[in-house]
């Protein structure tokens, strides 16, 4: 298996600077090839919503439509997908951010009642209590 960090991927989805892209697509490639998966972890997903909605202006559609790609793309492997899945589906309902619905879902996965929480993004989300 082999990992991407945050700016690899980014390349991936934005295609903006030809030679990374080039580089990006065939260390995947290779490693396709090679039967190997590429691992992302919560972190990566995280700071790649980040940069699409903050540096490339991308819309809640723009991100969910690229992190749909991302997870039904069998070429790589994620942390506890089904919890991702979840997340992205609270992120497509809500006002936070992924990685708000991601803390709580891995939260609730590994026994949490609840999450407590100031962002008032998650006023009224299941799993999340909101302190004033």
């Amino acid at each position: 298996m082999i990992a991407f960090d945050t700016n690899v991927l980014v390349r991936l989805l934005v295609r903006d600077e030809p030679e990374q892209f080039a580089a990006a697509t065939a260390i995947l490639e290779r490693a396709v090839e090679a039967g190997d998966a590429c691992y992302l972890c919560d972190t990566v997903l995280c700071e790649t919503e980040w940069v699409l909605t903050t540096v490339y202006d991308a819309s809640r559609a723009d991100v969910l439509a690229a992190f749909h790609e991302i997870t039904s793309d069998g070429r790589f492997a994620l942390e506890g997908p089904d919890e991702i899945s979840q997340a992205l589906a609270a992120y497509e309902r809500g006002k936070a951010q992924l990685s708000d619905y991601l803390i709580g879902e891995r939260s609730r996965a590994r026994g949490a009642r609840t999450t407590y929480t100031f962002d008032r993004g998650l006023r009224n989300r299941e799993g999340f209590t909101l302190l004033d």
